[in-house]
Formats: structure tokens, C-alpha cells, sequence
């Protein structure tokens, strides 16, 4: 067992099993004490490697994440670099437990726990949650050190010992909670020994409990004369003896067994070695009071000088709860909610849209209209959908999308493939042809003066080339008017009696009905249509539709096994 101080102000800390609370708090710790360095130099975290964000004061910083094979007590123990570990986790085995003990002493170095806290050097270094919160770690004085070192069994009942000995003395010089176990890999006189070597300690304070006989070790080293500094102590659960029966309290090792074993026999053996031991818990503050002022005034003990401790800043996230702040938020999202027990779409729950039988046009209603569009409107969108599918494998998507598949790329990466191809040459002159022809319309212009003024600009008019005579059909007979697609088919008249291929197109007929769609449904402003037109939502249309026949080109070359492709060199002109 090590016979000094553990710690330091440049002590760091590896931290086993990522946990983000107990490494900020020991981070926000280090600011508060003025640490120029951060005591935590690592992370090991079995399967993950890499750097954790956190904060230092204002300032944040990546924290080394290191992935161990062996992330036991045992390994870390046999690093020669490390000197203390601290086993949190509750439940260790016995038989570990005694392992590690043996090897520890063996090696002079330091098992604190299991099933503990941790510990805390005032002012230089905290393990994890020791001490609470930084409030209670301000409030007990923790930020700088005092003269008294403190010992127990009881992570919780440190904390109170904590507050208790900041009332009535100059604070905390180190404090250490052992755990609660049958066998703790170091003892409460283990700790009492060591801190009679520190010069900083001026008096030690112990809280142990009944079960066991740990104490008596303390016993010993008093009667023996190990210990020359005054020693403070109490033993909790004298209340056992209330109870007809043993009872097993919070710890492991909390058992009222034997006589011994006692909390009463333990505090009159104590108190017989020469510990100061009050008559009761509640009489321990007094006692400790009562220590402390006599080393005062017999010059053992200097006044500290108080120091303020800095701000810690508040996390973003808690200051906003508490309405001490307030952020911007960085996205804003109009369409879907998905903080609820399930996502919303324009307000609309999920289990209403499936209830209601409402199909992919409704949903696309709700989510790029944020409004239920009639049934004919969504109907419309699905048709659109059901043509605009697919063209085939000889169009320019789908030919990058099979040369993608057949050089065995992934599904994404050969839908990407295709869909980047769609422009104004392909696919991409829905927007256009609503666009033009919504202008020419709204305008006035004759078909001959809308085509003639569209000539001059040296612009092709967008929508005309293959019939397509479904869409028409179905919106004269469900659409309110259809004055934009009439438009287009007078357009199409004229430019048939230039070429008898210059028909009206796909693109050119979900164009003009789209605005047919809008503009009739009553739903819409004007001001509305044209953002919607202006945005590119009916380009949207296209690259959605065709997303599914590029997916099933996909499928379709990799479920036929296709090799690599390679263009035919006759099929190329080669010119010097």
C-alpha cells in the first residue's frame, strides 16, 4: 500500500467504459481548481477508437478514445503507469476482489473500491462523482485544500461528511470512500496510515459501519503509536441493536453479526485506542468542531486564505430547461415531427394516414404541400408517378445507372448514377414547360406568339415531343378546368404544322396540368403557385418516379449476374 498522497494537481486519470456525466464533472472539477491540464488523458472504451468532445472551462477538447482487448482492473493494474484504480462497478467477485489485493499491496499500488465512489484530493483531483455536484463541491469548500483527511465505507455518507466538515473546520485535504464490500481493496486504516505521512493533513475524520472488523485494524495502528495526529471517528448503525434479528443494511459488508462486529463495540474500542468518538452521529460535528479549533489554537493549524472559484459554464442544453438562456435553433422543419410516440406528417399521425387507406399521393400532398389536397389531386400525383417510372434502359439514367450496377457498385451509388443525369435535357423540363407555358398564359400570348417569341430566344419549347394522351383524359374528366393544358394543346396544334413530331410530351402535359391542379383546387395563391413552379417541385415529380425504374435496373443487373460493361470501340467515332 502506498504510504503518501495519491494525487496531485497534475495527476490524470484513463477512464474505463465511456460515460459522458462523471468525465465532464471531473473535467469541470479541474477548472474549478485551476488545473492547467485536464485530468482525464483517456478513454477506454473496448470496441471504439478515436476522440470524445468535451469541455474544458469554455473550451473544448478531444479526449483520446483507446479500444483495450482486457479492459479489467487487473490489466490497468499491471501497467506500470498506473499507480491508484478505483472500481466503481458493484458485484465484483470476491475472489477478484482478494486477487487484486494481493497483487496491489504486492506492488505498492492502490485498489480503492469496489463499490465505491471514488475519492477526491481538494483542489488537484476527482475521481468520477465524487462530492456530487459542482454546487455541493463549491458549497463544501472542495476548489482548494483544507487540513483535514477524511475516510469511509460510504460513497453517500461522504458527501455529507463533506458539507458537515466544511462547516466547522477549513475543509477537506483528501477524502476517500473505501465501498462498502466484505473485502475493499484497501481499508479505512490503510487510508488513515497514509494520511498521517501527508504534512498537509493535520487531523483525520473516519466514518465507518457495523459488519466486518476493519476497524479494529485502525484500532491497532492507534494503540501501537502508527498515529500521532488526531483522529475523529464514528461508526454508524448502533441502531442494529433495535432489531431482534441480524440485519443485512446497504452494504455487503453493513451486517450486524457478532458482538465485534458491532457498531457500539467498535466505537468503545475506538474510543479506548485514543480516537476522539462522540456519544452519538448526531454529536459527531461537535467533536470534529471541537478537534479542529484546539489544533487552531495550539498553532498547528494556519488559517486558509479564501480563494473564489471561477464560473463553471452551464451547458447549453440545461440552461435552456431552466430558462437562463435562450438559443436559436439551426434547422426549421415544417413538414414532419417525429417527437411524439409517432411521426407526424403536416400534423397528420401516422396511424391516420394508414387508417384513412390514403396512398403515396397523400403523403406526398402532406409533406411537399403541407395540406390535404383533394383525392383527384393526390390520384393525379400517382398517375404521374406510373408514367414517369420508366422509359426503358436506352434513355441516358438508366443507361448510367446499368453501367454503375455492372461495375458492381451499390445500390445507392447506382441510383445517384442515373438520377444525376436528369436536367433540362432529361427529365428535367416539367418546371420549364409550366413555367412558360404559365407565363404565355397569364400574359395573353397566342400559341403563335408564345412559339414565334420562344424561336427568336433560341429556346426549344420544353414539353413537346411524344404524345401522351392518359393525363388528358383523366383531368378533363375529374379537374375543375384545364385551361393550361388547353393552352398547351393549342400550342402543340401550332407547332404540329411546323413537324408532325413536335407533339405534346409528358413532360409538357404534367406540366400544364400540375398548374391546372394548383390553380383549380382552390388551395393555392398565386403567389403560392409561382413559388412552387419556381422551387423545382415538379421536377420532384420526375426525379421520385424515376428513382423506382432506376432501382429496378439495378436489381435487374445484378440479379442477371451482368459483367462489367464496356461501350463497343465500333460504336465510336475516332477522329484525329
Amino acid at each position: 500500500m502506498a504510504s503518501g498522497q495519491l494525487f496531485s494537481r497534475t495527476t490524470q486519470a484513463l477512464f474505463y467504459n465511456y460515460k459522458q456525466l462523471p468525465i465532464q464533472r471531473m473535467l469541470d472539477f479541474d477548472f474549478l481548481c485551476g488545473r492547467e491540464t485536464p485530468s482525464v488523458a483517456g478513454i477506454i472504451n473496448p470496441g471504439s477508437e478515436g476522440f470524445q468532445k468535451l469541455f474544458f472551462g469554455q473550451e473544448e477538447i478531444a479526449v483520446p478514445v483507446h479500444s483495450a482487448a482486457a479492459a479489467s482492473s487487473m490489466a490497468a493494474l499491471k501497467q506500470p503507469t498506473i499507480r491508484v484504480v478505483a472500481i466503481i462497478a458493484e458485484g465484483v467477485p470476491e475472489s477478484d476482489t482478494k486477487q487484486l489485493i494481493a497483487f496491489a499491496r504486492a506492488n505498492n499500488k492502490v485498489v480503492i473500491g469496489p463499490a465505491t465512489v471514488g475519492g477526491i484530493q481538494a483542489g488537484a483531483f476527482r475521481i468520477g462523482d465524487t462530492a456530487g455536484t459542482i454546487d455541493n463541491i463549491i458549497e463544501c469548500k472542495l476548489y482548494r485544500p483544507g487540513s483535514v483527511g477524511f475516510v469511509s465505507k460510504s460513497g453517500g455518507m461522504s458527501n455529507e461528511m463533506y458539507n458537515t466538515i466544511a462547516r466547522v473546520t477549513d475543509g477537506i485535504y483528501e477524502g476517500i470512500a473505501i465501498g462498502g464490500d466484505v473485502f475493499p481493496g484497501s481499508t479505512l486504516s490503510d487510508h488513515v496510515l497514509r494520511f498521517n505521512n501527508i504534512p498537509q493533513i493535520k487531523m483525520m475524520v473516519v466514518l465507518g459501519e457495523l459488519g466486518g472488523r476493519d476497524e479494529y485494524s485502525l484500532v491497532e495502528a492507534l494503540k501501537q503509536g502508527k498515529i500521532n495526529k488526531p483522529v475523529v471517528a464514528w461508526v454508524s448503525g448502533t441502531c442494529a441493536r433495535l432489531f431482534k434479528s441480524e440485519v443485512q443494511f446497504g452494504h455487503a459488508g453493513a451486517k450486524s453479526g457478532g458482538e465485534m462486529e458491532s457498531a457500539q463495540a467498535k466505537n468503545q474500542a475506538l474510543r479506548d485506542a485514543g480516537a476522539v468518538v462522540p456519544t452519538s452521529y448526531e454529536a459527531f460535528e461537535a467533536v470534529i468542531k471541537e478537534t479542529f479549533e484546539k489544533l487552531v489554537e495550539d498553532g498547528q493549524i494556519c488559517p486558509i486564505k479564501e480563494v473564489e472559484p471561477p464560473q463553471i459554464p452551464e451547458d447549453l442544453n440545461t440552461a435552456i430547461k431552466s430558462g437562463k438562456v435562450r438559443a436559436p435553433t439551426h434547422i426549421i422543419s415544417t413538414i414532419s415531427d417525429d417527437r411524439g410516440e409517432e411521426p407526424c406528417y403536416a400534423g397528420v399521425p401516422m396511424s391516420s394516414i394508414v387508417e384513412q387507406g390514403l396512398g403515396v399521393g397523400d403523403v406526398i400532398s402532406l409533406l411537399w404541400f403541407k395540406r390535404s389536397l383533394p383525392r383527384y389531386c393526390t390520384k393525379f400525383i400517382e398517375i404521374c408517378i406510373m408514367l414517369c417510372a420508366d422509359h426503358g434502359p436506352c434513355v441516358s439514367g438508366a443507361h448510367n445507372t446499368i453501367v454503375t450496377a455492372r461495375a458492381g457498385k451499390d445500390l445507392v451509388s447506382c441510383l445517384v448514377s442515373g438520377l444525376l443525369t436528369i436536367g433540362p435535357r432529361f427529365g428535367g423540363a416539367i418546371d420549364d414547360a409550366a413555367r412558360y407555358f404559365k407565363d404565355a398564359y397569364d400574359r395573353g400570348l397566342t400559341p403563335y406568339e408564345f412559339v414565334e417569341s420562344m424561336k427568336k430566344k433560341g429556346i426549344r419549347v420544353p414539353g413537346i415531343g411524344h404524345r401522351v394522351e392518359l393525363l388528358q383524359l383523366f383531368a378533363r374528366t375529374n379537374f375543375p378546368s384545364v385551361k393550361y393544358m388547353e393552352y398547351a394543346v393549342q400550342v402543340e396544334t401550332y407547332t404540329l404544322s411546323k413537324a408532325n413530331n413536335l407533339v405534346l410530351n409528358v413532360d409538357g402535359a404534367i406540366g400544364s396540368l400540375f398548374l391546372d391542379l394548383l390553380a383549380g383546387s382552390g388551395m393555392f395563391t398565386k403567389p403560392e403557385i409561382d413559388e412552387i413552379v419556381g422551387i423545382g417541385y415538379l421536377n420532384g415529380l420526375f426525379v421520385l418516379a424515376r428513382s423506382i425504374g432506376l432501382i429496378g435496373h439495378t436489381f435487374d443487373q445484378k440479379r442477371l449476374k451482368q459483367p462489367l460493361y464496356r461501350h463497343p470501340w465500333e460504336d465510336v467515332l475516332y477522329t484525329k
